[in-house]
């Protein structure tokens, strides 16, 4: 059965995860803003959800309708045909969605508004009263924008930037999804060294190495689908199987993280030990003043602390400057920096080869490469 699919994913790393879904075997690839669009069989639904690293979930659309009123949501969710995927024993459950530029505002009412509808429409199917609602969990997400509404089947569960290694993280983390995506535009390669001046959490070291081993992001974790009846799990322990071959453990990658604090150290190791790329990291406690390039030709890829995160606007301007004085001049280096202050470029004393807008959570921020 092939099935209308779409996979959201932070804006600016559109590109990024078209090529990921493509990969992964999708068809019908469609960029959208902040989503791709695809079409795939249950071994697409697998395989993406293992392996994409931008993606944050990948859902199954249902339906996608115009809805004015309350009567638009309810009859046209109550003819989509939940019984193809959820059994008798099975539970709805609705996730809050979204309203955008929308005449329909409230989510708690549009979300009891396709509750009820589903329910009606697994009654019909299944000739019951009552649902027992004891079986697997099958979330519903829904988005309406402009009146236009989507209504997709969860088939991850958990969001996908929850990769499984990062029970902990300091007081500001860079989600691993985003990590990954400037990963991706930093064109980091097996055979590469990558520097994170101020690692915290190590999200960015980690996904770089997970990157360069050809390591699925999502290998070790389970999705909602897994549990389905409807879902061969003969299918998922293909996908699995496969990404585990796939693994280039033996590849020449080095990274190198520093930070000033000695829990941001301790976690950073801890986290790259459950993510299975301990070996290829080296952790060291150091001041962003007293950095050096490790080796030569190396990739820095760096989320360092901004004014949102730090409180104060004069804190976050000096260590800019500081990382002025210590990365420049880069030689043969290269260096990849997401911040949202506007002024970095003056702040650092180099204009910038490419910047680009990218969102870390709500705070739009820009991605500063110097390659040339």
């Amino acid at each position: 059965m092939i099935y209308n699919m779409t996979a959201p994913c932070h804006f600016g790393l559109e590109k990024t995860l078209a090529f990921e879904i493509k990969r992964a075997g999708g068809e019908n690839v469609t960029v959208k803003d902040g989503r791709v669009d695809f079409t795939g069989d249950w071994r697409v639904v697998a395989k993406a959800n293992i392996t994409c690293s931008v993606a944050e979930r990948v859902g199954i659309v249902l339906a996608r309708f115009t809805a004015k009123t309350f009567d638009d949501v309810f009859e046209n969710c109550k003819r989509i045909p939940i019984g193809e995927f959820a059994g008798r024993n099975d539970k709805l459950h609705i996730v809050k969605g979204h309203s955008l530029n929308s005449k329909l505002t409230s989510i708690p009412a549009l979300q009891r508004t396709i509750k009820k509808a589903l329910v009606i429409a697994m009654q019909e199917k299944y000739h019951i009263n009552t649902l027992p609602e004891t079986g697997a969990v099958f979330p519903v997400h829904f988005l309406i924008m402009k009146d236009e509404m989507t209504v997709t089947l969860d088939t991850s569960g958990a969001g996908l930037h929850k990769r499984g290694y990062r029970a902990l993280s300091n007081a500001a983390p860079i989600k691993e999804t985003l990590a990954a995506g400037i990963v991706d535009l930093a064109r980091v390669r097996s055979s590469d060294t990558v520097c994170d001046p101020f690692c915290g959490s190590g999200t960015v070291l980690i996904e770089s190495a997970l990157k360069a081993a050809n390591i699925a992001p999502c290998m070790n974790r389970r999705f909602a689908a897994m549990d389905w009846e409807c879902a061969d799990r003969r299918i998922w322990d293909d996908a699995f199987a496969e990404a585990k071959a796939a693994v280039c453990a033996d590849c020449g990658f080095t990274a190198y993280g520093y930070d000033i604090d000695p829990e941001a150290v301790k976690l950073t190791e801890e986290n790259a030990r459950k993510a299975g790329v301990s070996g290829m990291l080296k952790i060291i406690r150091r001041d962003i003043k007293d950095f050096h390039y490790p080796a030569s030709g190396v990739k820095v890829i760096t989320n360092p602390p901004y004014a949102e995160r730090m409180g104060e606007l004069s804190e976050a301007q000096e260590i800019y400057r500081t990382m002025g004085r210590v990365l420049l001049p880069r030689d043969d280096n290269s260096i990849f920096v997401i911040t949202s202050i506007e002024d970095f470029e003056e702040l650092f004393g180099e204009k910038a080869d490419k910047n680009r807008k990218l969102y870390n959570g709500m705070i739009m921020c820009r991605l500063y490469s110097y390659t040339k």
